[in-house]
This record gives C-alpha cells, structure tokens and sequence, in this order.
C-alpha cells in the first residue's frame, strides 16, 4: 500500500510538470480572445469600406472628387479681399460665407471654404487659380471679382475641370461663345446690358449728346466703355474722345486736359476705385470741365470711394446692378449680413455671390453619388453640366437660369446719384 502510495504521488508530479511546460505537443494552445476579435472587426470593416467604394464608381469624362466618409465638402473662393478694392471682394466674401452657413452640410457632409485673395488683376487671377488648380479635394470656386482676374483664372481652373462661378465679372469677352472657358458661369449681368443702359439713360434721360470716356485697359472697363460707347453713337450720340489710362495713374491732368479740350458734356469712366477717386477729384480743378457731368460704374460703387472722392462725388452718377431685390430671401440676408459682420453691405455682388453659392451647392447635392460608408464622389464633368442646365433657380437678385454661354444672371440695371454721400438709385432699365 506504501509502494503504491509513493507510485501515485510520482505520476501526479508528472503530469504536472507535463502541463507547466504546456503539454505533449499533441494539442494547439487555444488563440487569445482579444485578438481574434480585433482582427476579425478589421477584416469586416475593410471588406465594408471596398464594398462601400466598389458601389461609387467614376466614369466621368474628366475625373470625380473623391470625399471620404468623415471628410468635408470643400470650395474655394477667390475674391479682392485685399487692398485698396478689398470692400469690393469682401462684400462677395460674406455673401459666399452667409450661404454656406445657411446650407450647413450636404449629404451629412459639412462644407468647408478655401478663401483665395485675386487682388483684381490678371497676376492676382493667375497665383489664385494655380493654387486651386493644384487641390484635386477642390469641387468648384466663387470668384473672381474683377474680370481682369477672371480671365487668366478660368483659363487655369477650366483645364483642371474645376466649376467656376462669378458673382461680379461683367465683361463680355468671359461669356463670348469664341473665348469663353467651358468651366465659367457667372450671376453677374453681361455689360452688353450695362453699357447700352448707361448710354440710354445719358442720351434719353439727361438729354446729352457729346460724351468721353476712360478705361483702363482692363476686360471689365475696357469692355463696359466700348459698349457705353457703340450704344451711344448707334442712339445719336457722339463720343469726342476714347482714352486709356493706367490703373495706378498718381497724375490724371494730361489726360483730363486733352478731354476737355474735346468738348465733352459727360465723361463717363467706369474703373476702379482708385483710378475712379483720382478722375473723379482732379476733375473739377481741370478748366473746361465745368458743369461736365461725371459718370462711372460698379467697380466704384462702395464707400470707399466716396470717402477718398469727397465732396468731389457728389451729384455724380453711377451705373449698376438694380439692388431694389425687395423680397424675403434678401431681408433675411441682409439682417444675417449686419449681424456678423457689423456693417451694410459696402458693394453690389454680395447678392448674387450668394446666389453663386447656392447654384454651386445645389448642383454638388444633385450630382453627388453617396455610398453607404457616408464617402461621396462628385464627378467634374457632371457637376458643370447640372450647372450649365439650372434654370428657374430663385435667388436673391431673381429667377437664375443659365444659357449655353455661361450666363445666369436675371439682368436688373440701375442708375444711382451720389446724393448726401450715399448712392441713391434715380432710375432702373428694362431690359428686353
């Protein structure tokens, strides 16, 4: 009984060493929990992330943005946001920021603004529209504000297939089935309208019939004096003289002296602000000018020409777009307006840069394929024909409808008065 006793405890020790050292070697040691739980979450995951991709497929002609589940939507601007035409741009800017808050997301996506500064010239156009050209997450861009930067820039953003849409370029030349770019659109009028207006209201209304008038070699004033002018002699007019001057001229006398000697009952120089300020105060020190009538456009329509005009602006008249918008969509917009930024409107496009973004949105959420992960593809192609086909959009500034050329706006022109340092409109065209 003792030898068997000894014999038991000496296989119970056996077999317990065999276990401490895992074993005969005939079994597995069994897998920890954790992980074979965390892999196979990723396995499952990465086949409902190429399941969720292999639904959006792109076969757009020139590419999609491709967005991912957690991502934002993301747009440009390029805008004037600085320098001595920075009220014009950042007037545009809220408009664009306004409707972007509004919007709030699309598709659970939240929108996100890339703000580029053109600094109203050609180089200006060109840096911004580089910049964008090289971010493949960008969708679409509002801008530009000066058409001297709006060419080179839809030259750029175009060969990349990147939707462009101008709240304030006006000249012709950017919606001309013979030079316009296939990516432009824009809800700012054509100044075939603005200019033939202008000279109706100088001819019809005020009654004169010898006019000058100043561009800078700009697309924008060049353009809008040529059409001032061709509608002012085909309605009888004369044009005594048709002169170009230097955008950061310091010294205006010369050519104002040349004017003058043409016999002119108007000049009308529709240019920037700082040009426009210049004109506008060295015209009344030029003899022969007295009692001339002073006339120029929207690109000076801002406080910030009035004040470095002075008293020189006063009784001058200046054409534009029709703000008298009186409808609930604007109300709305301009209480938003002065609540975030503290102060009126100080130009004429930030209605229609946010009409511009509201078209531009509209046709992302109507193109946009979704998957079931949340990611997003917006094929380029796509999203510029959905643009090229909006029609009967109701903006602020009207019912927006595109034609085959780029041009979206409903046309509304006024003419305002400089009258107790404020722009007070005297009359409205109808356009037919």
């Amino acid at each position: 009984m003792k030898r068997m006793s000894w014999l038991t405890l000496l296989m119970l020790l056996l077999s317990l060493v065999l276990v401490a050292c895992g074993g005969s070697g005939d079994t597995e040691p069994e897998a920890d929990e954790g992980d074979t739980a965390a892999d196979t979450t990723s396995d499952t995951e990465e086949a409902m992330d190429e399941e969720a991709m292999a639904e959006l497929v792109c076969d757009d002609a020139i590419g999609c943005v491709e967005i991912g589940p957690d991502d934002p939507i993301r747009v440009a601007s390029a805008l004037v946001i600085t320098g001595p035409n920075e009220s014009l741009g950042l007037d545009s800017q809220y408009g664009v920021e306004i409707a972007i808050a509004d919007r709030g997301e699309i598709d659970g996506h939240t929108i996100e603004l890339q703000a580029e500064d053109e600094g109203c010239n050609a180089e200006g156009g060109q840096a911004a529209g580089q910049k964008i050209a090289s971010d493949p997450s960008i969708v679409g861009v509002i801008g530009t504000s000066c058409s001297g930067a709006g060419v080179p820039m839809s030259q750029i953003v175009c060969a990349e297939g990147i939707a462009m849409i101008s709240p304030s370029n006006t000249a012709p030349g950017l919606t001309d089935p013979g030079s316009r770019q296939s990516c432009y659109f824009r809800t700012a009028h054509n100044d075939k309208i603005q200019g033939r207006a202008m000279a109706e209201y100088v001819y019809n209304e005020l009654g004169l019939t010898k006019a000058a008038a100043i561009h800078d070699g700009d697309p924008y004033t060049e353009g809008l004096a040529s059409v001032f002018r061709d509608s002012f002699t085909e309605l009888g007019g004369e044009i005594v003289a048709f002169e170009a001057e230097a955008a950061d001229a310091t010294n205006v006398e010369p050519l104002l002296t040349t004017i003058a000697a043409s016999g002119p009952e108007l000049i009308y120089y529709p240019v920037f602000i700082p040009l426009g300020s210049l004109i506008t105060k060295t015209a009344k020190e030029i003899d022969g000018l007295e009692g001339v009538v002073l006339a120029a456009a929207d690109g000076v329509q801002s406080p910030d020409f009035i004040d470095a005009s002075g008293d020189a602006a006063e009784g001058m008249y200046v054409s534009g777009p029709d703000l008298g918008f009186g409808n609930d969509i604007y109300a709305t917009f301009l209480e938003t307006y002065q609540a975030e930024y503290g102060t009126e409107p100080t130009a004429p496009f930030h209605a229609h840069a946010y009409d511009a973004t509201n078209m531009l949105l509209n046709a992302i959420e109507a193109v946009a394929q979704v998957g079931d992960d949340g990611s997003i593809l917006i094929g380029r192609q796509a999203l510029l024909d959905e643009l090229g086909s909006t029609s009967g959009m109701e903006g602020i500034t009207g019912t927006i409808t595109c034609d085959e050329n780029g041009d979206c706006a409903d046309p509304k022109i006024a003419v305002s008065q400089v009258q107790d340092g404020s722009f007070v409109a005297v009359w409205n065209y109808e356009n037919e």
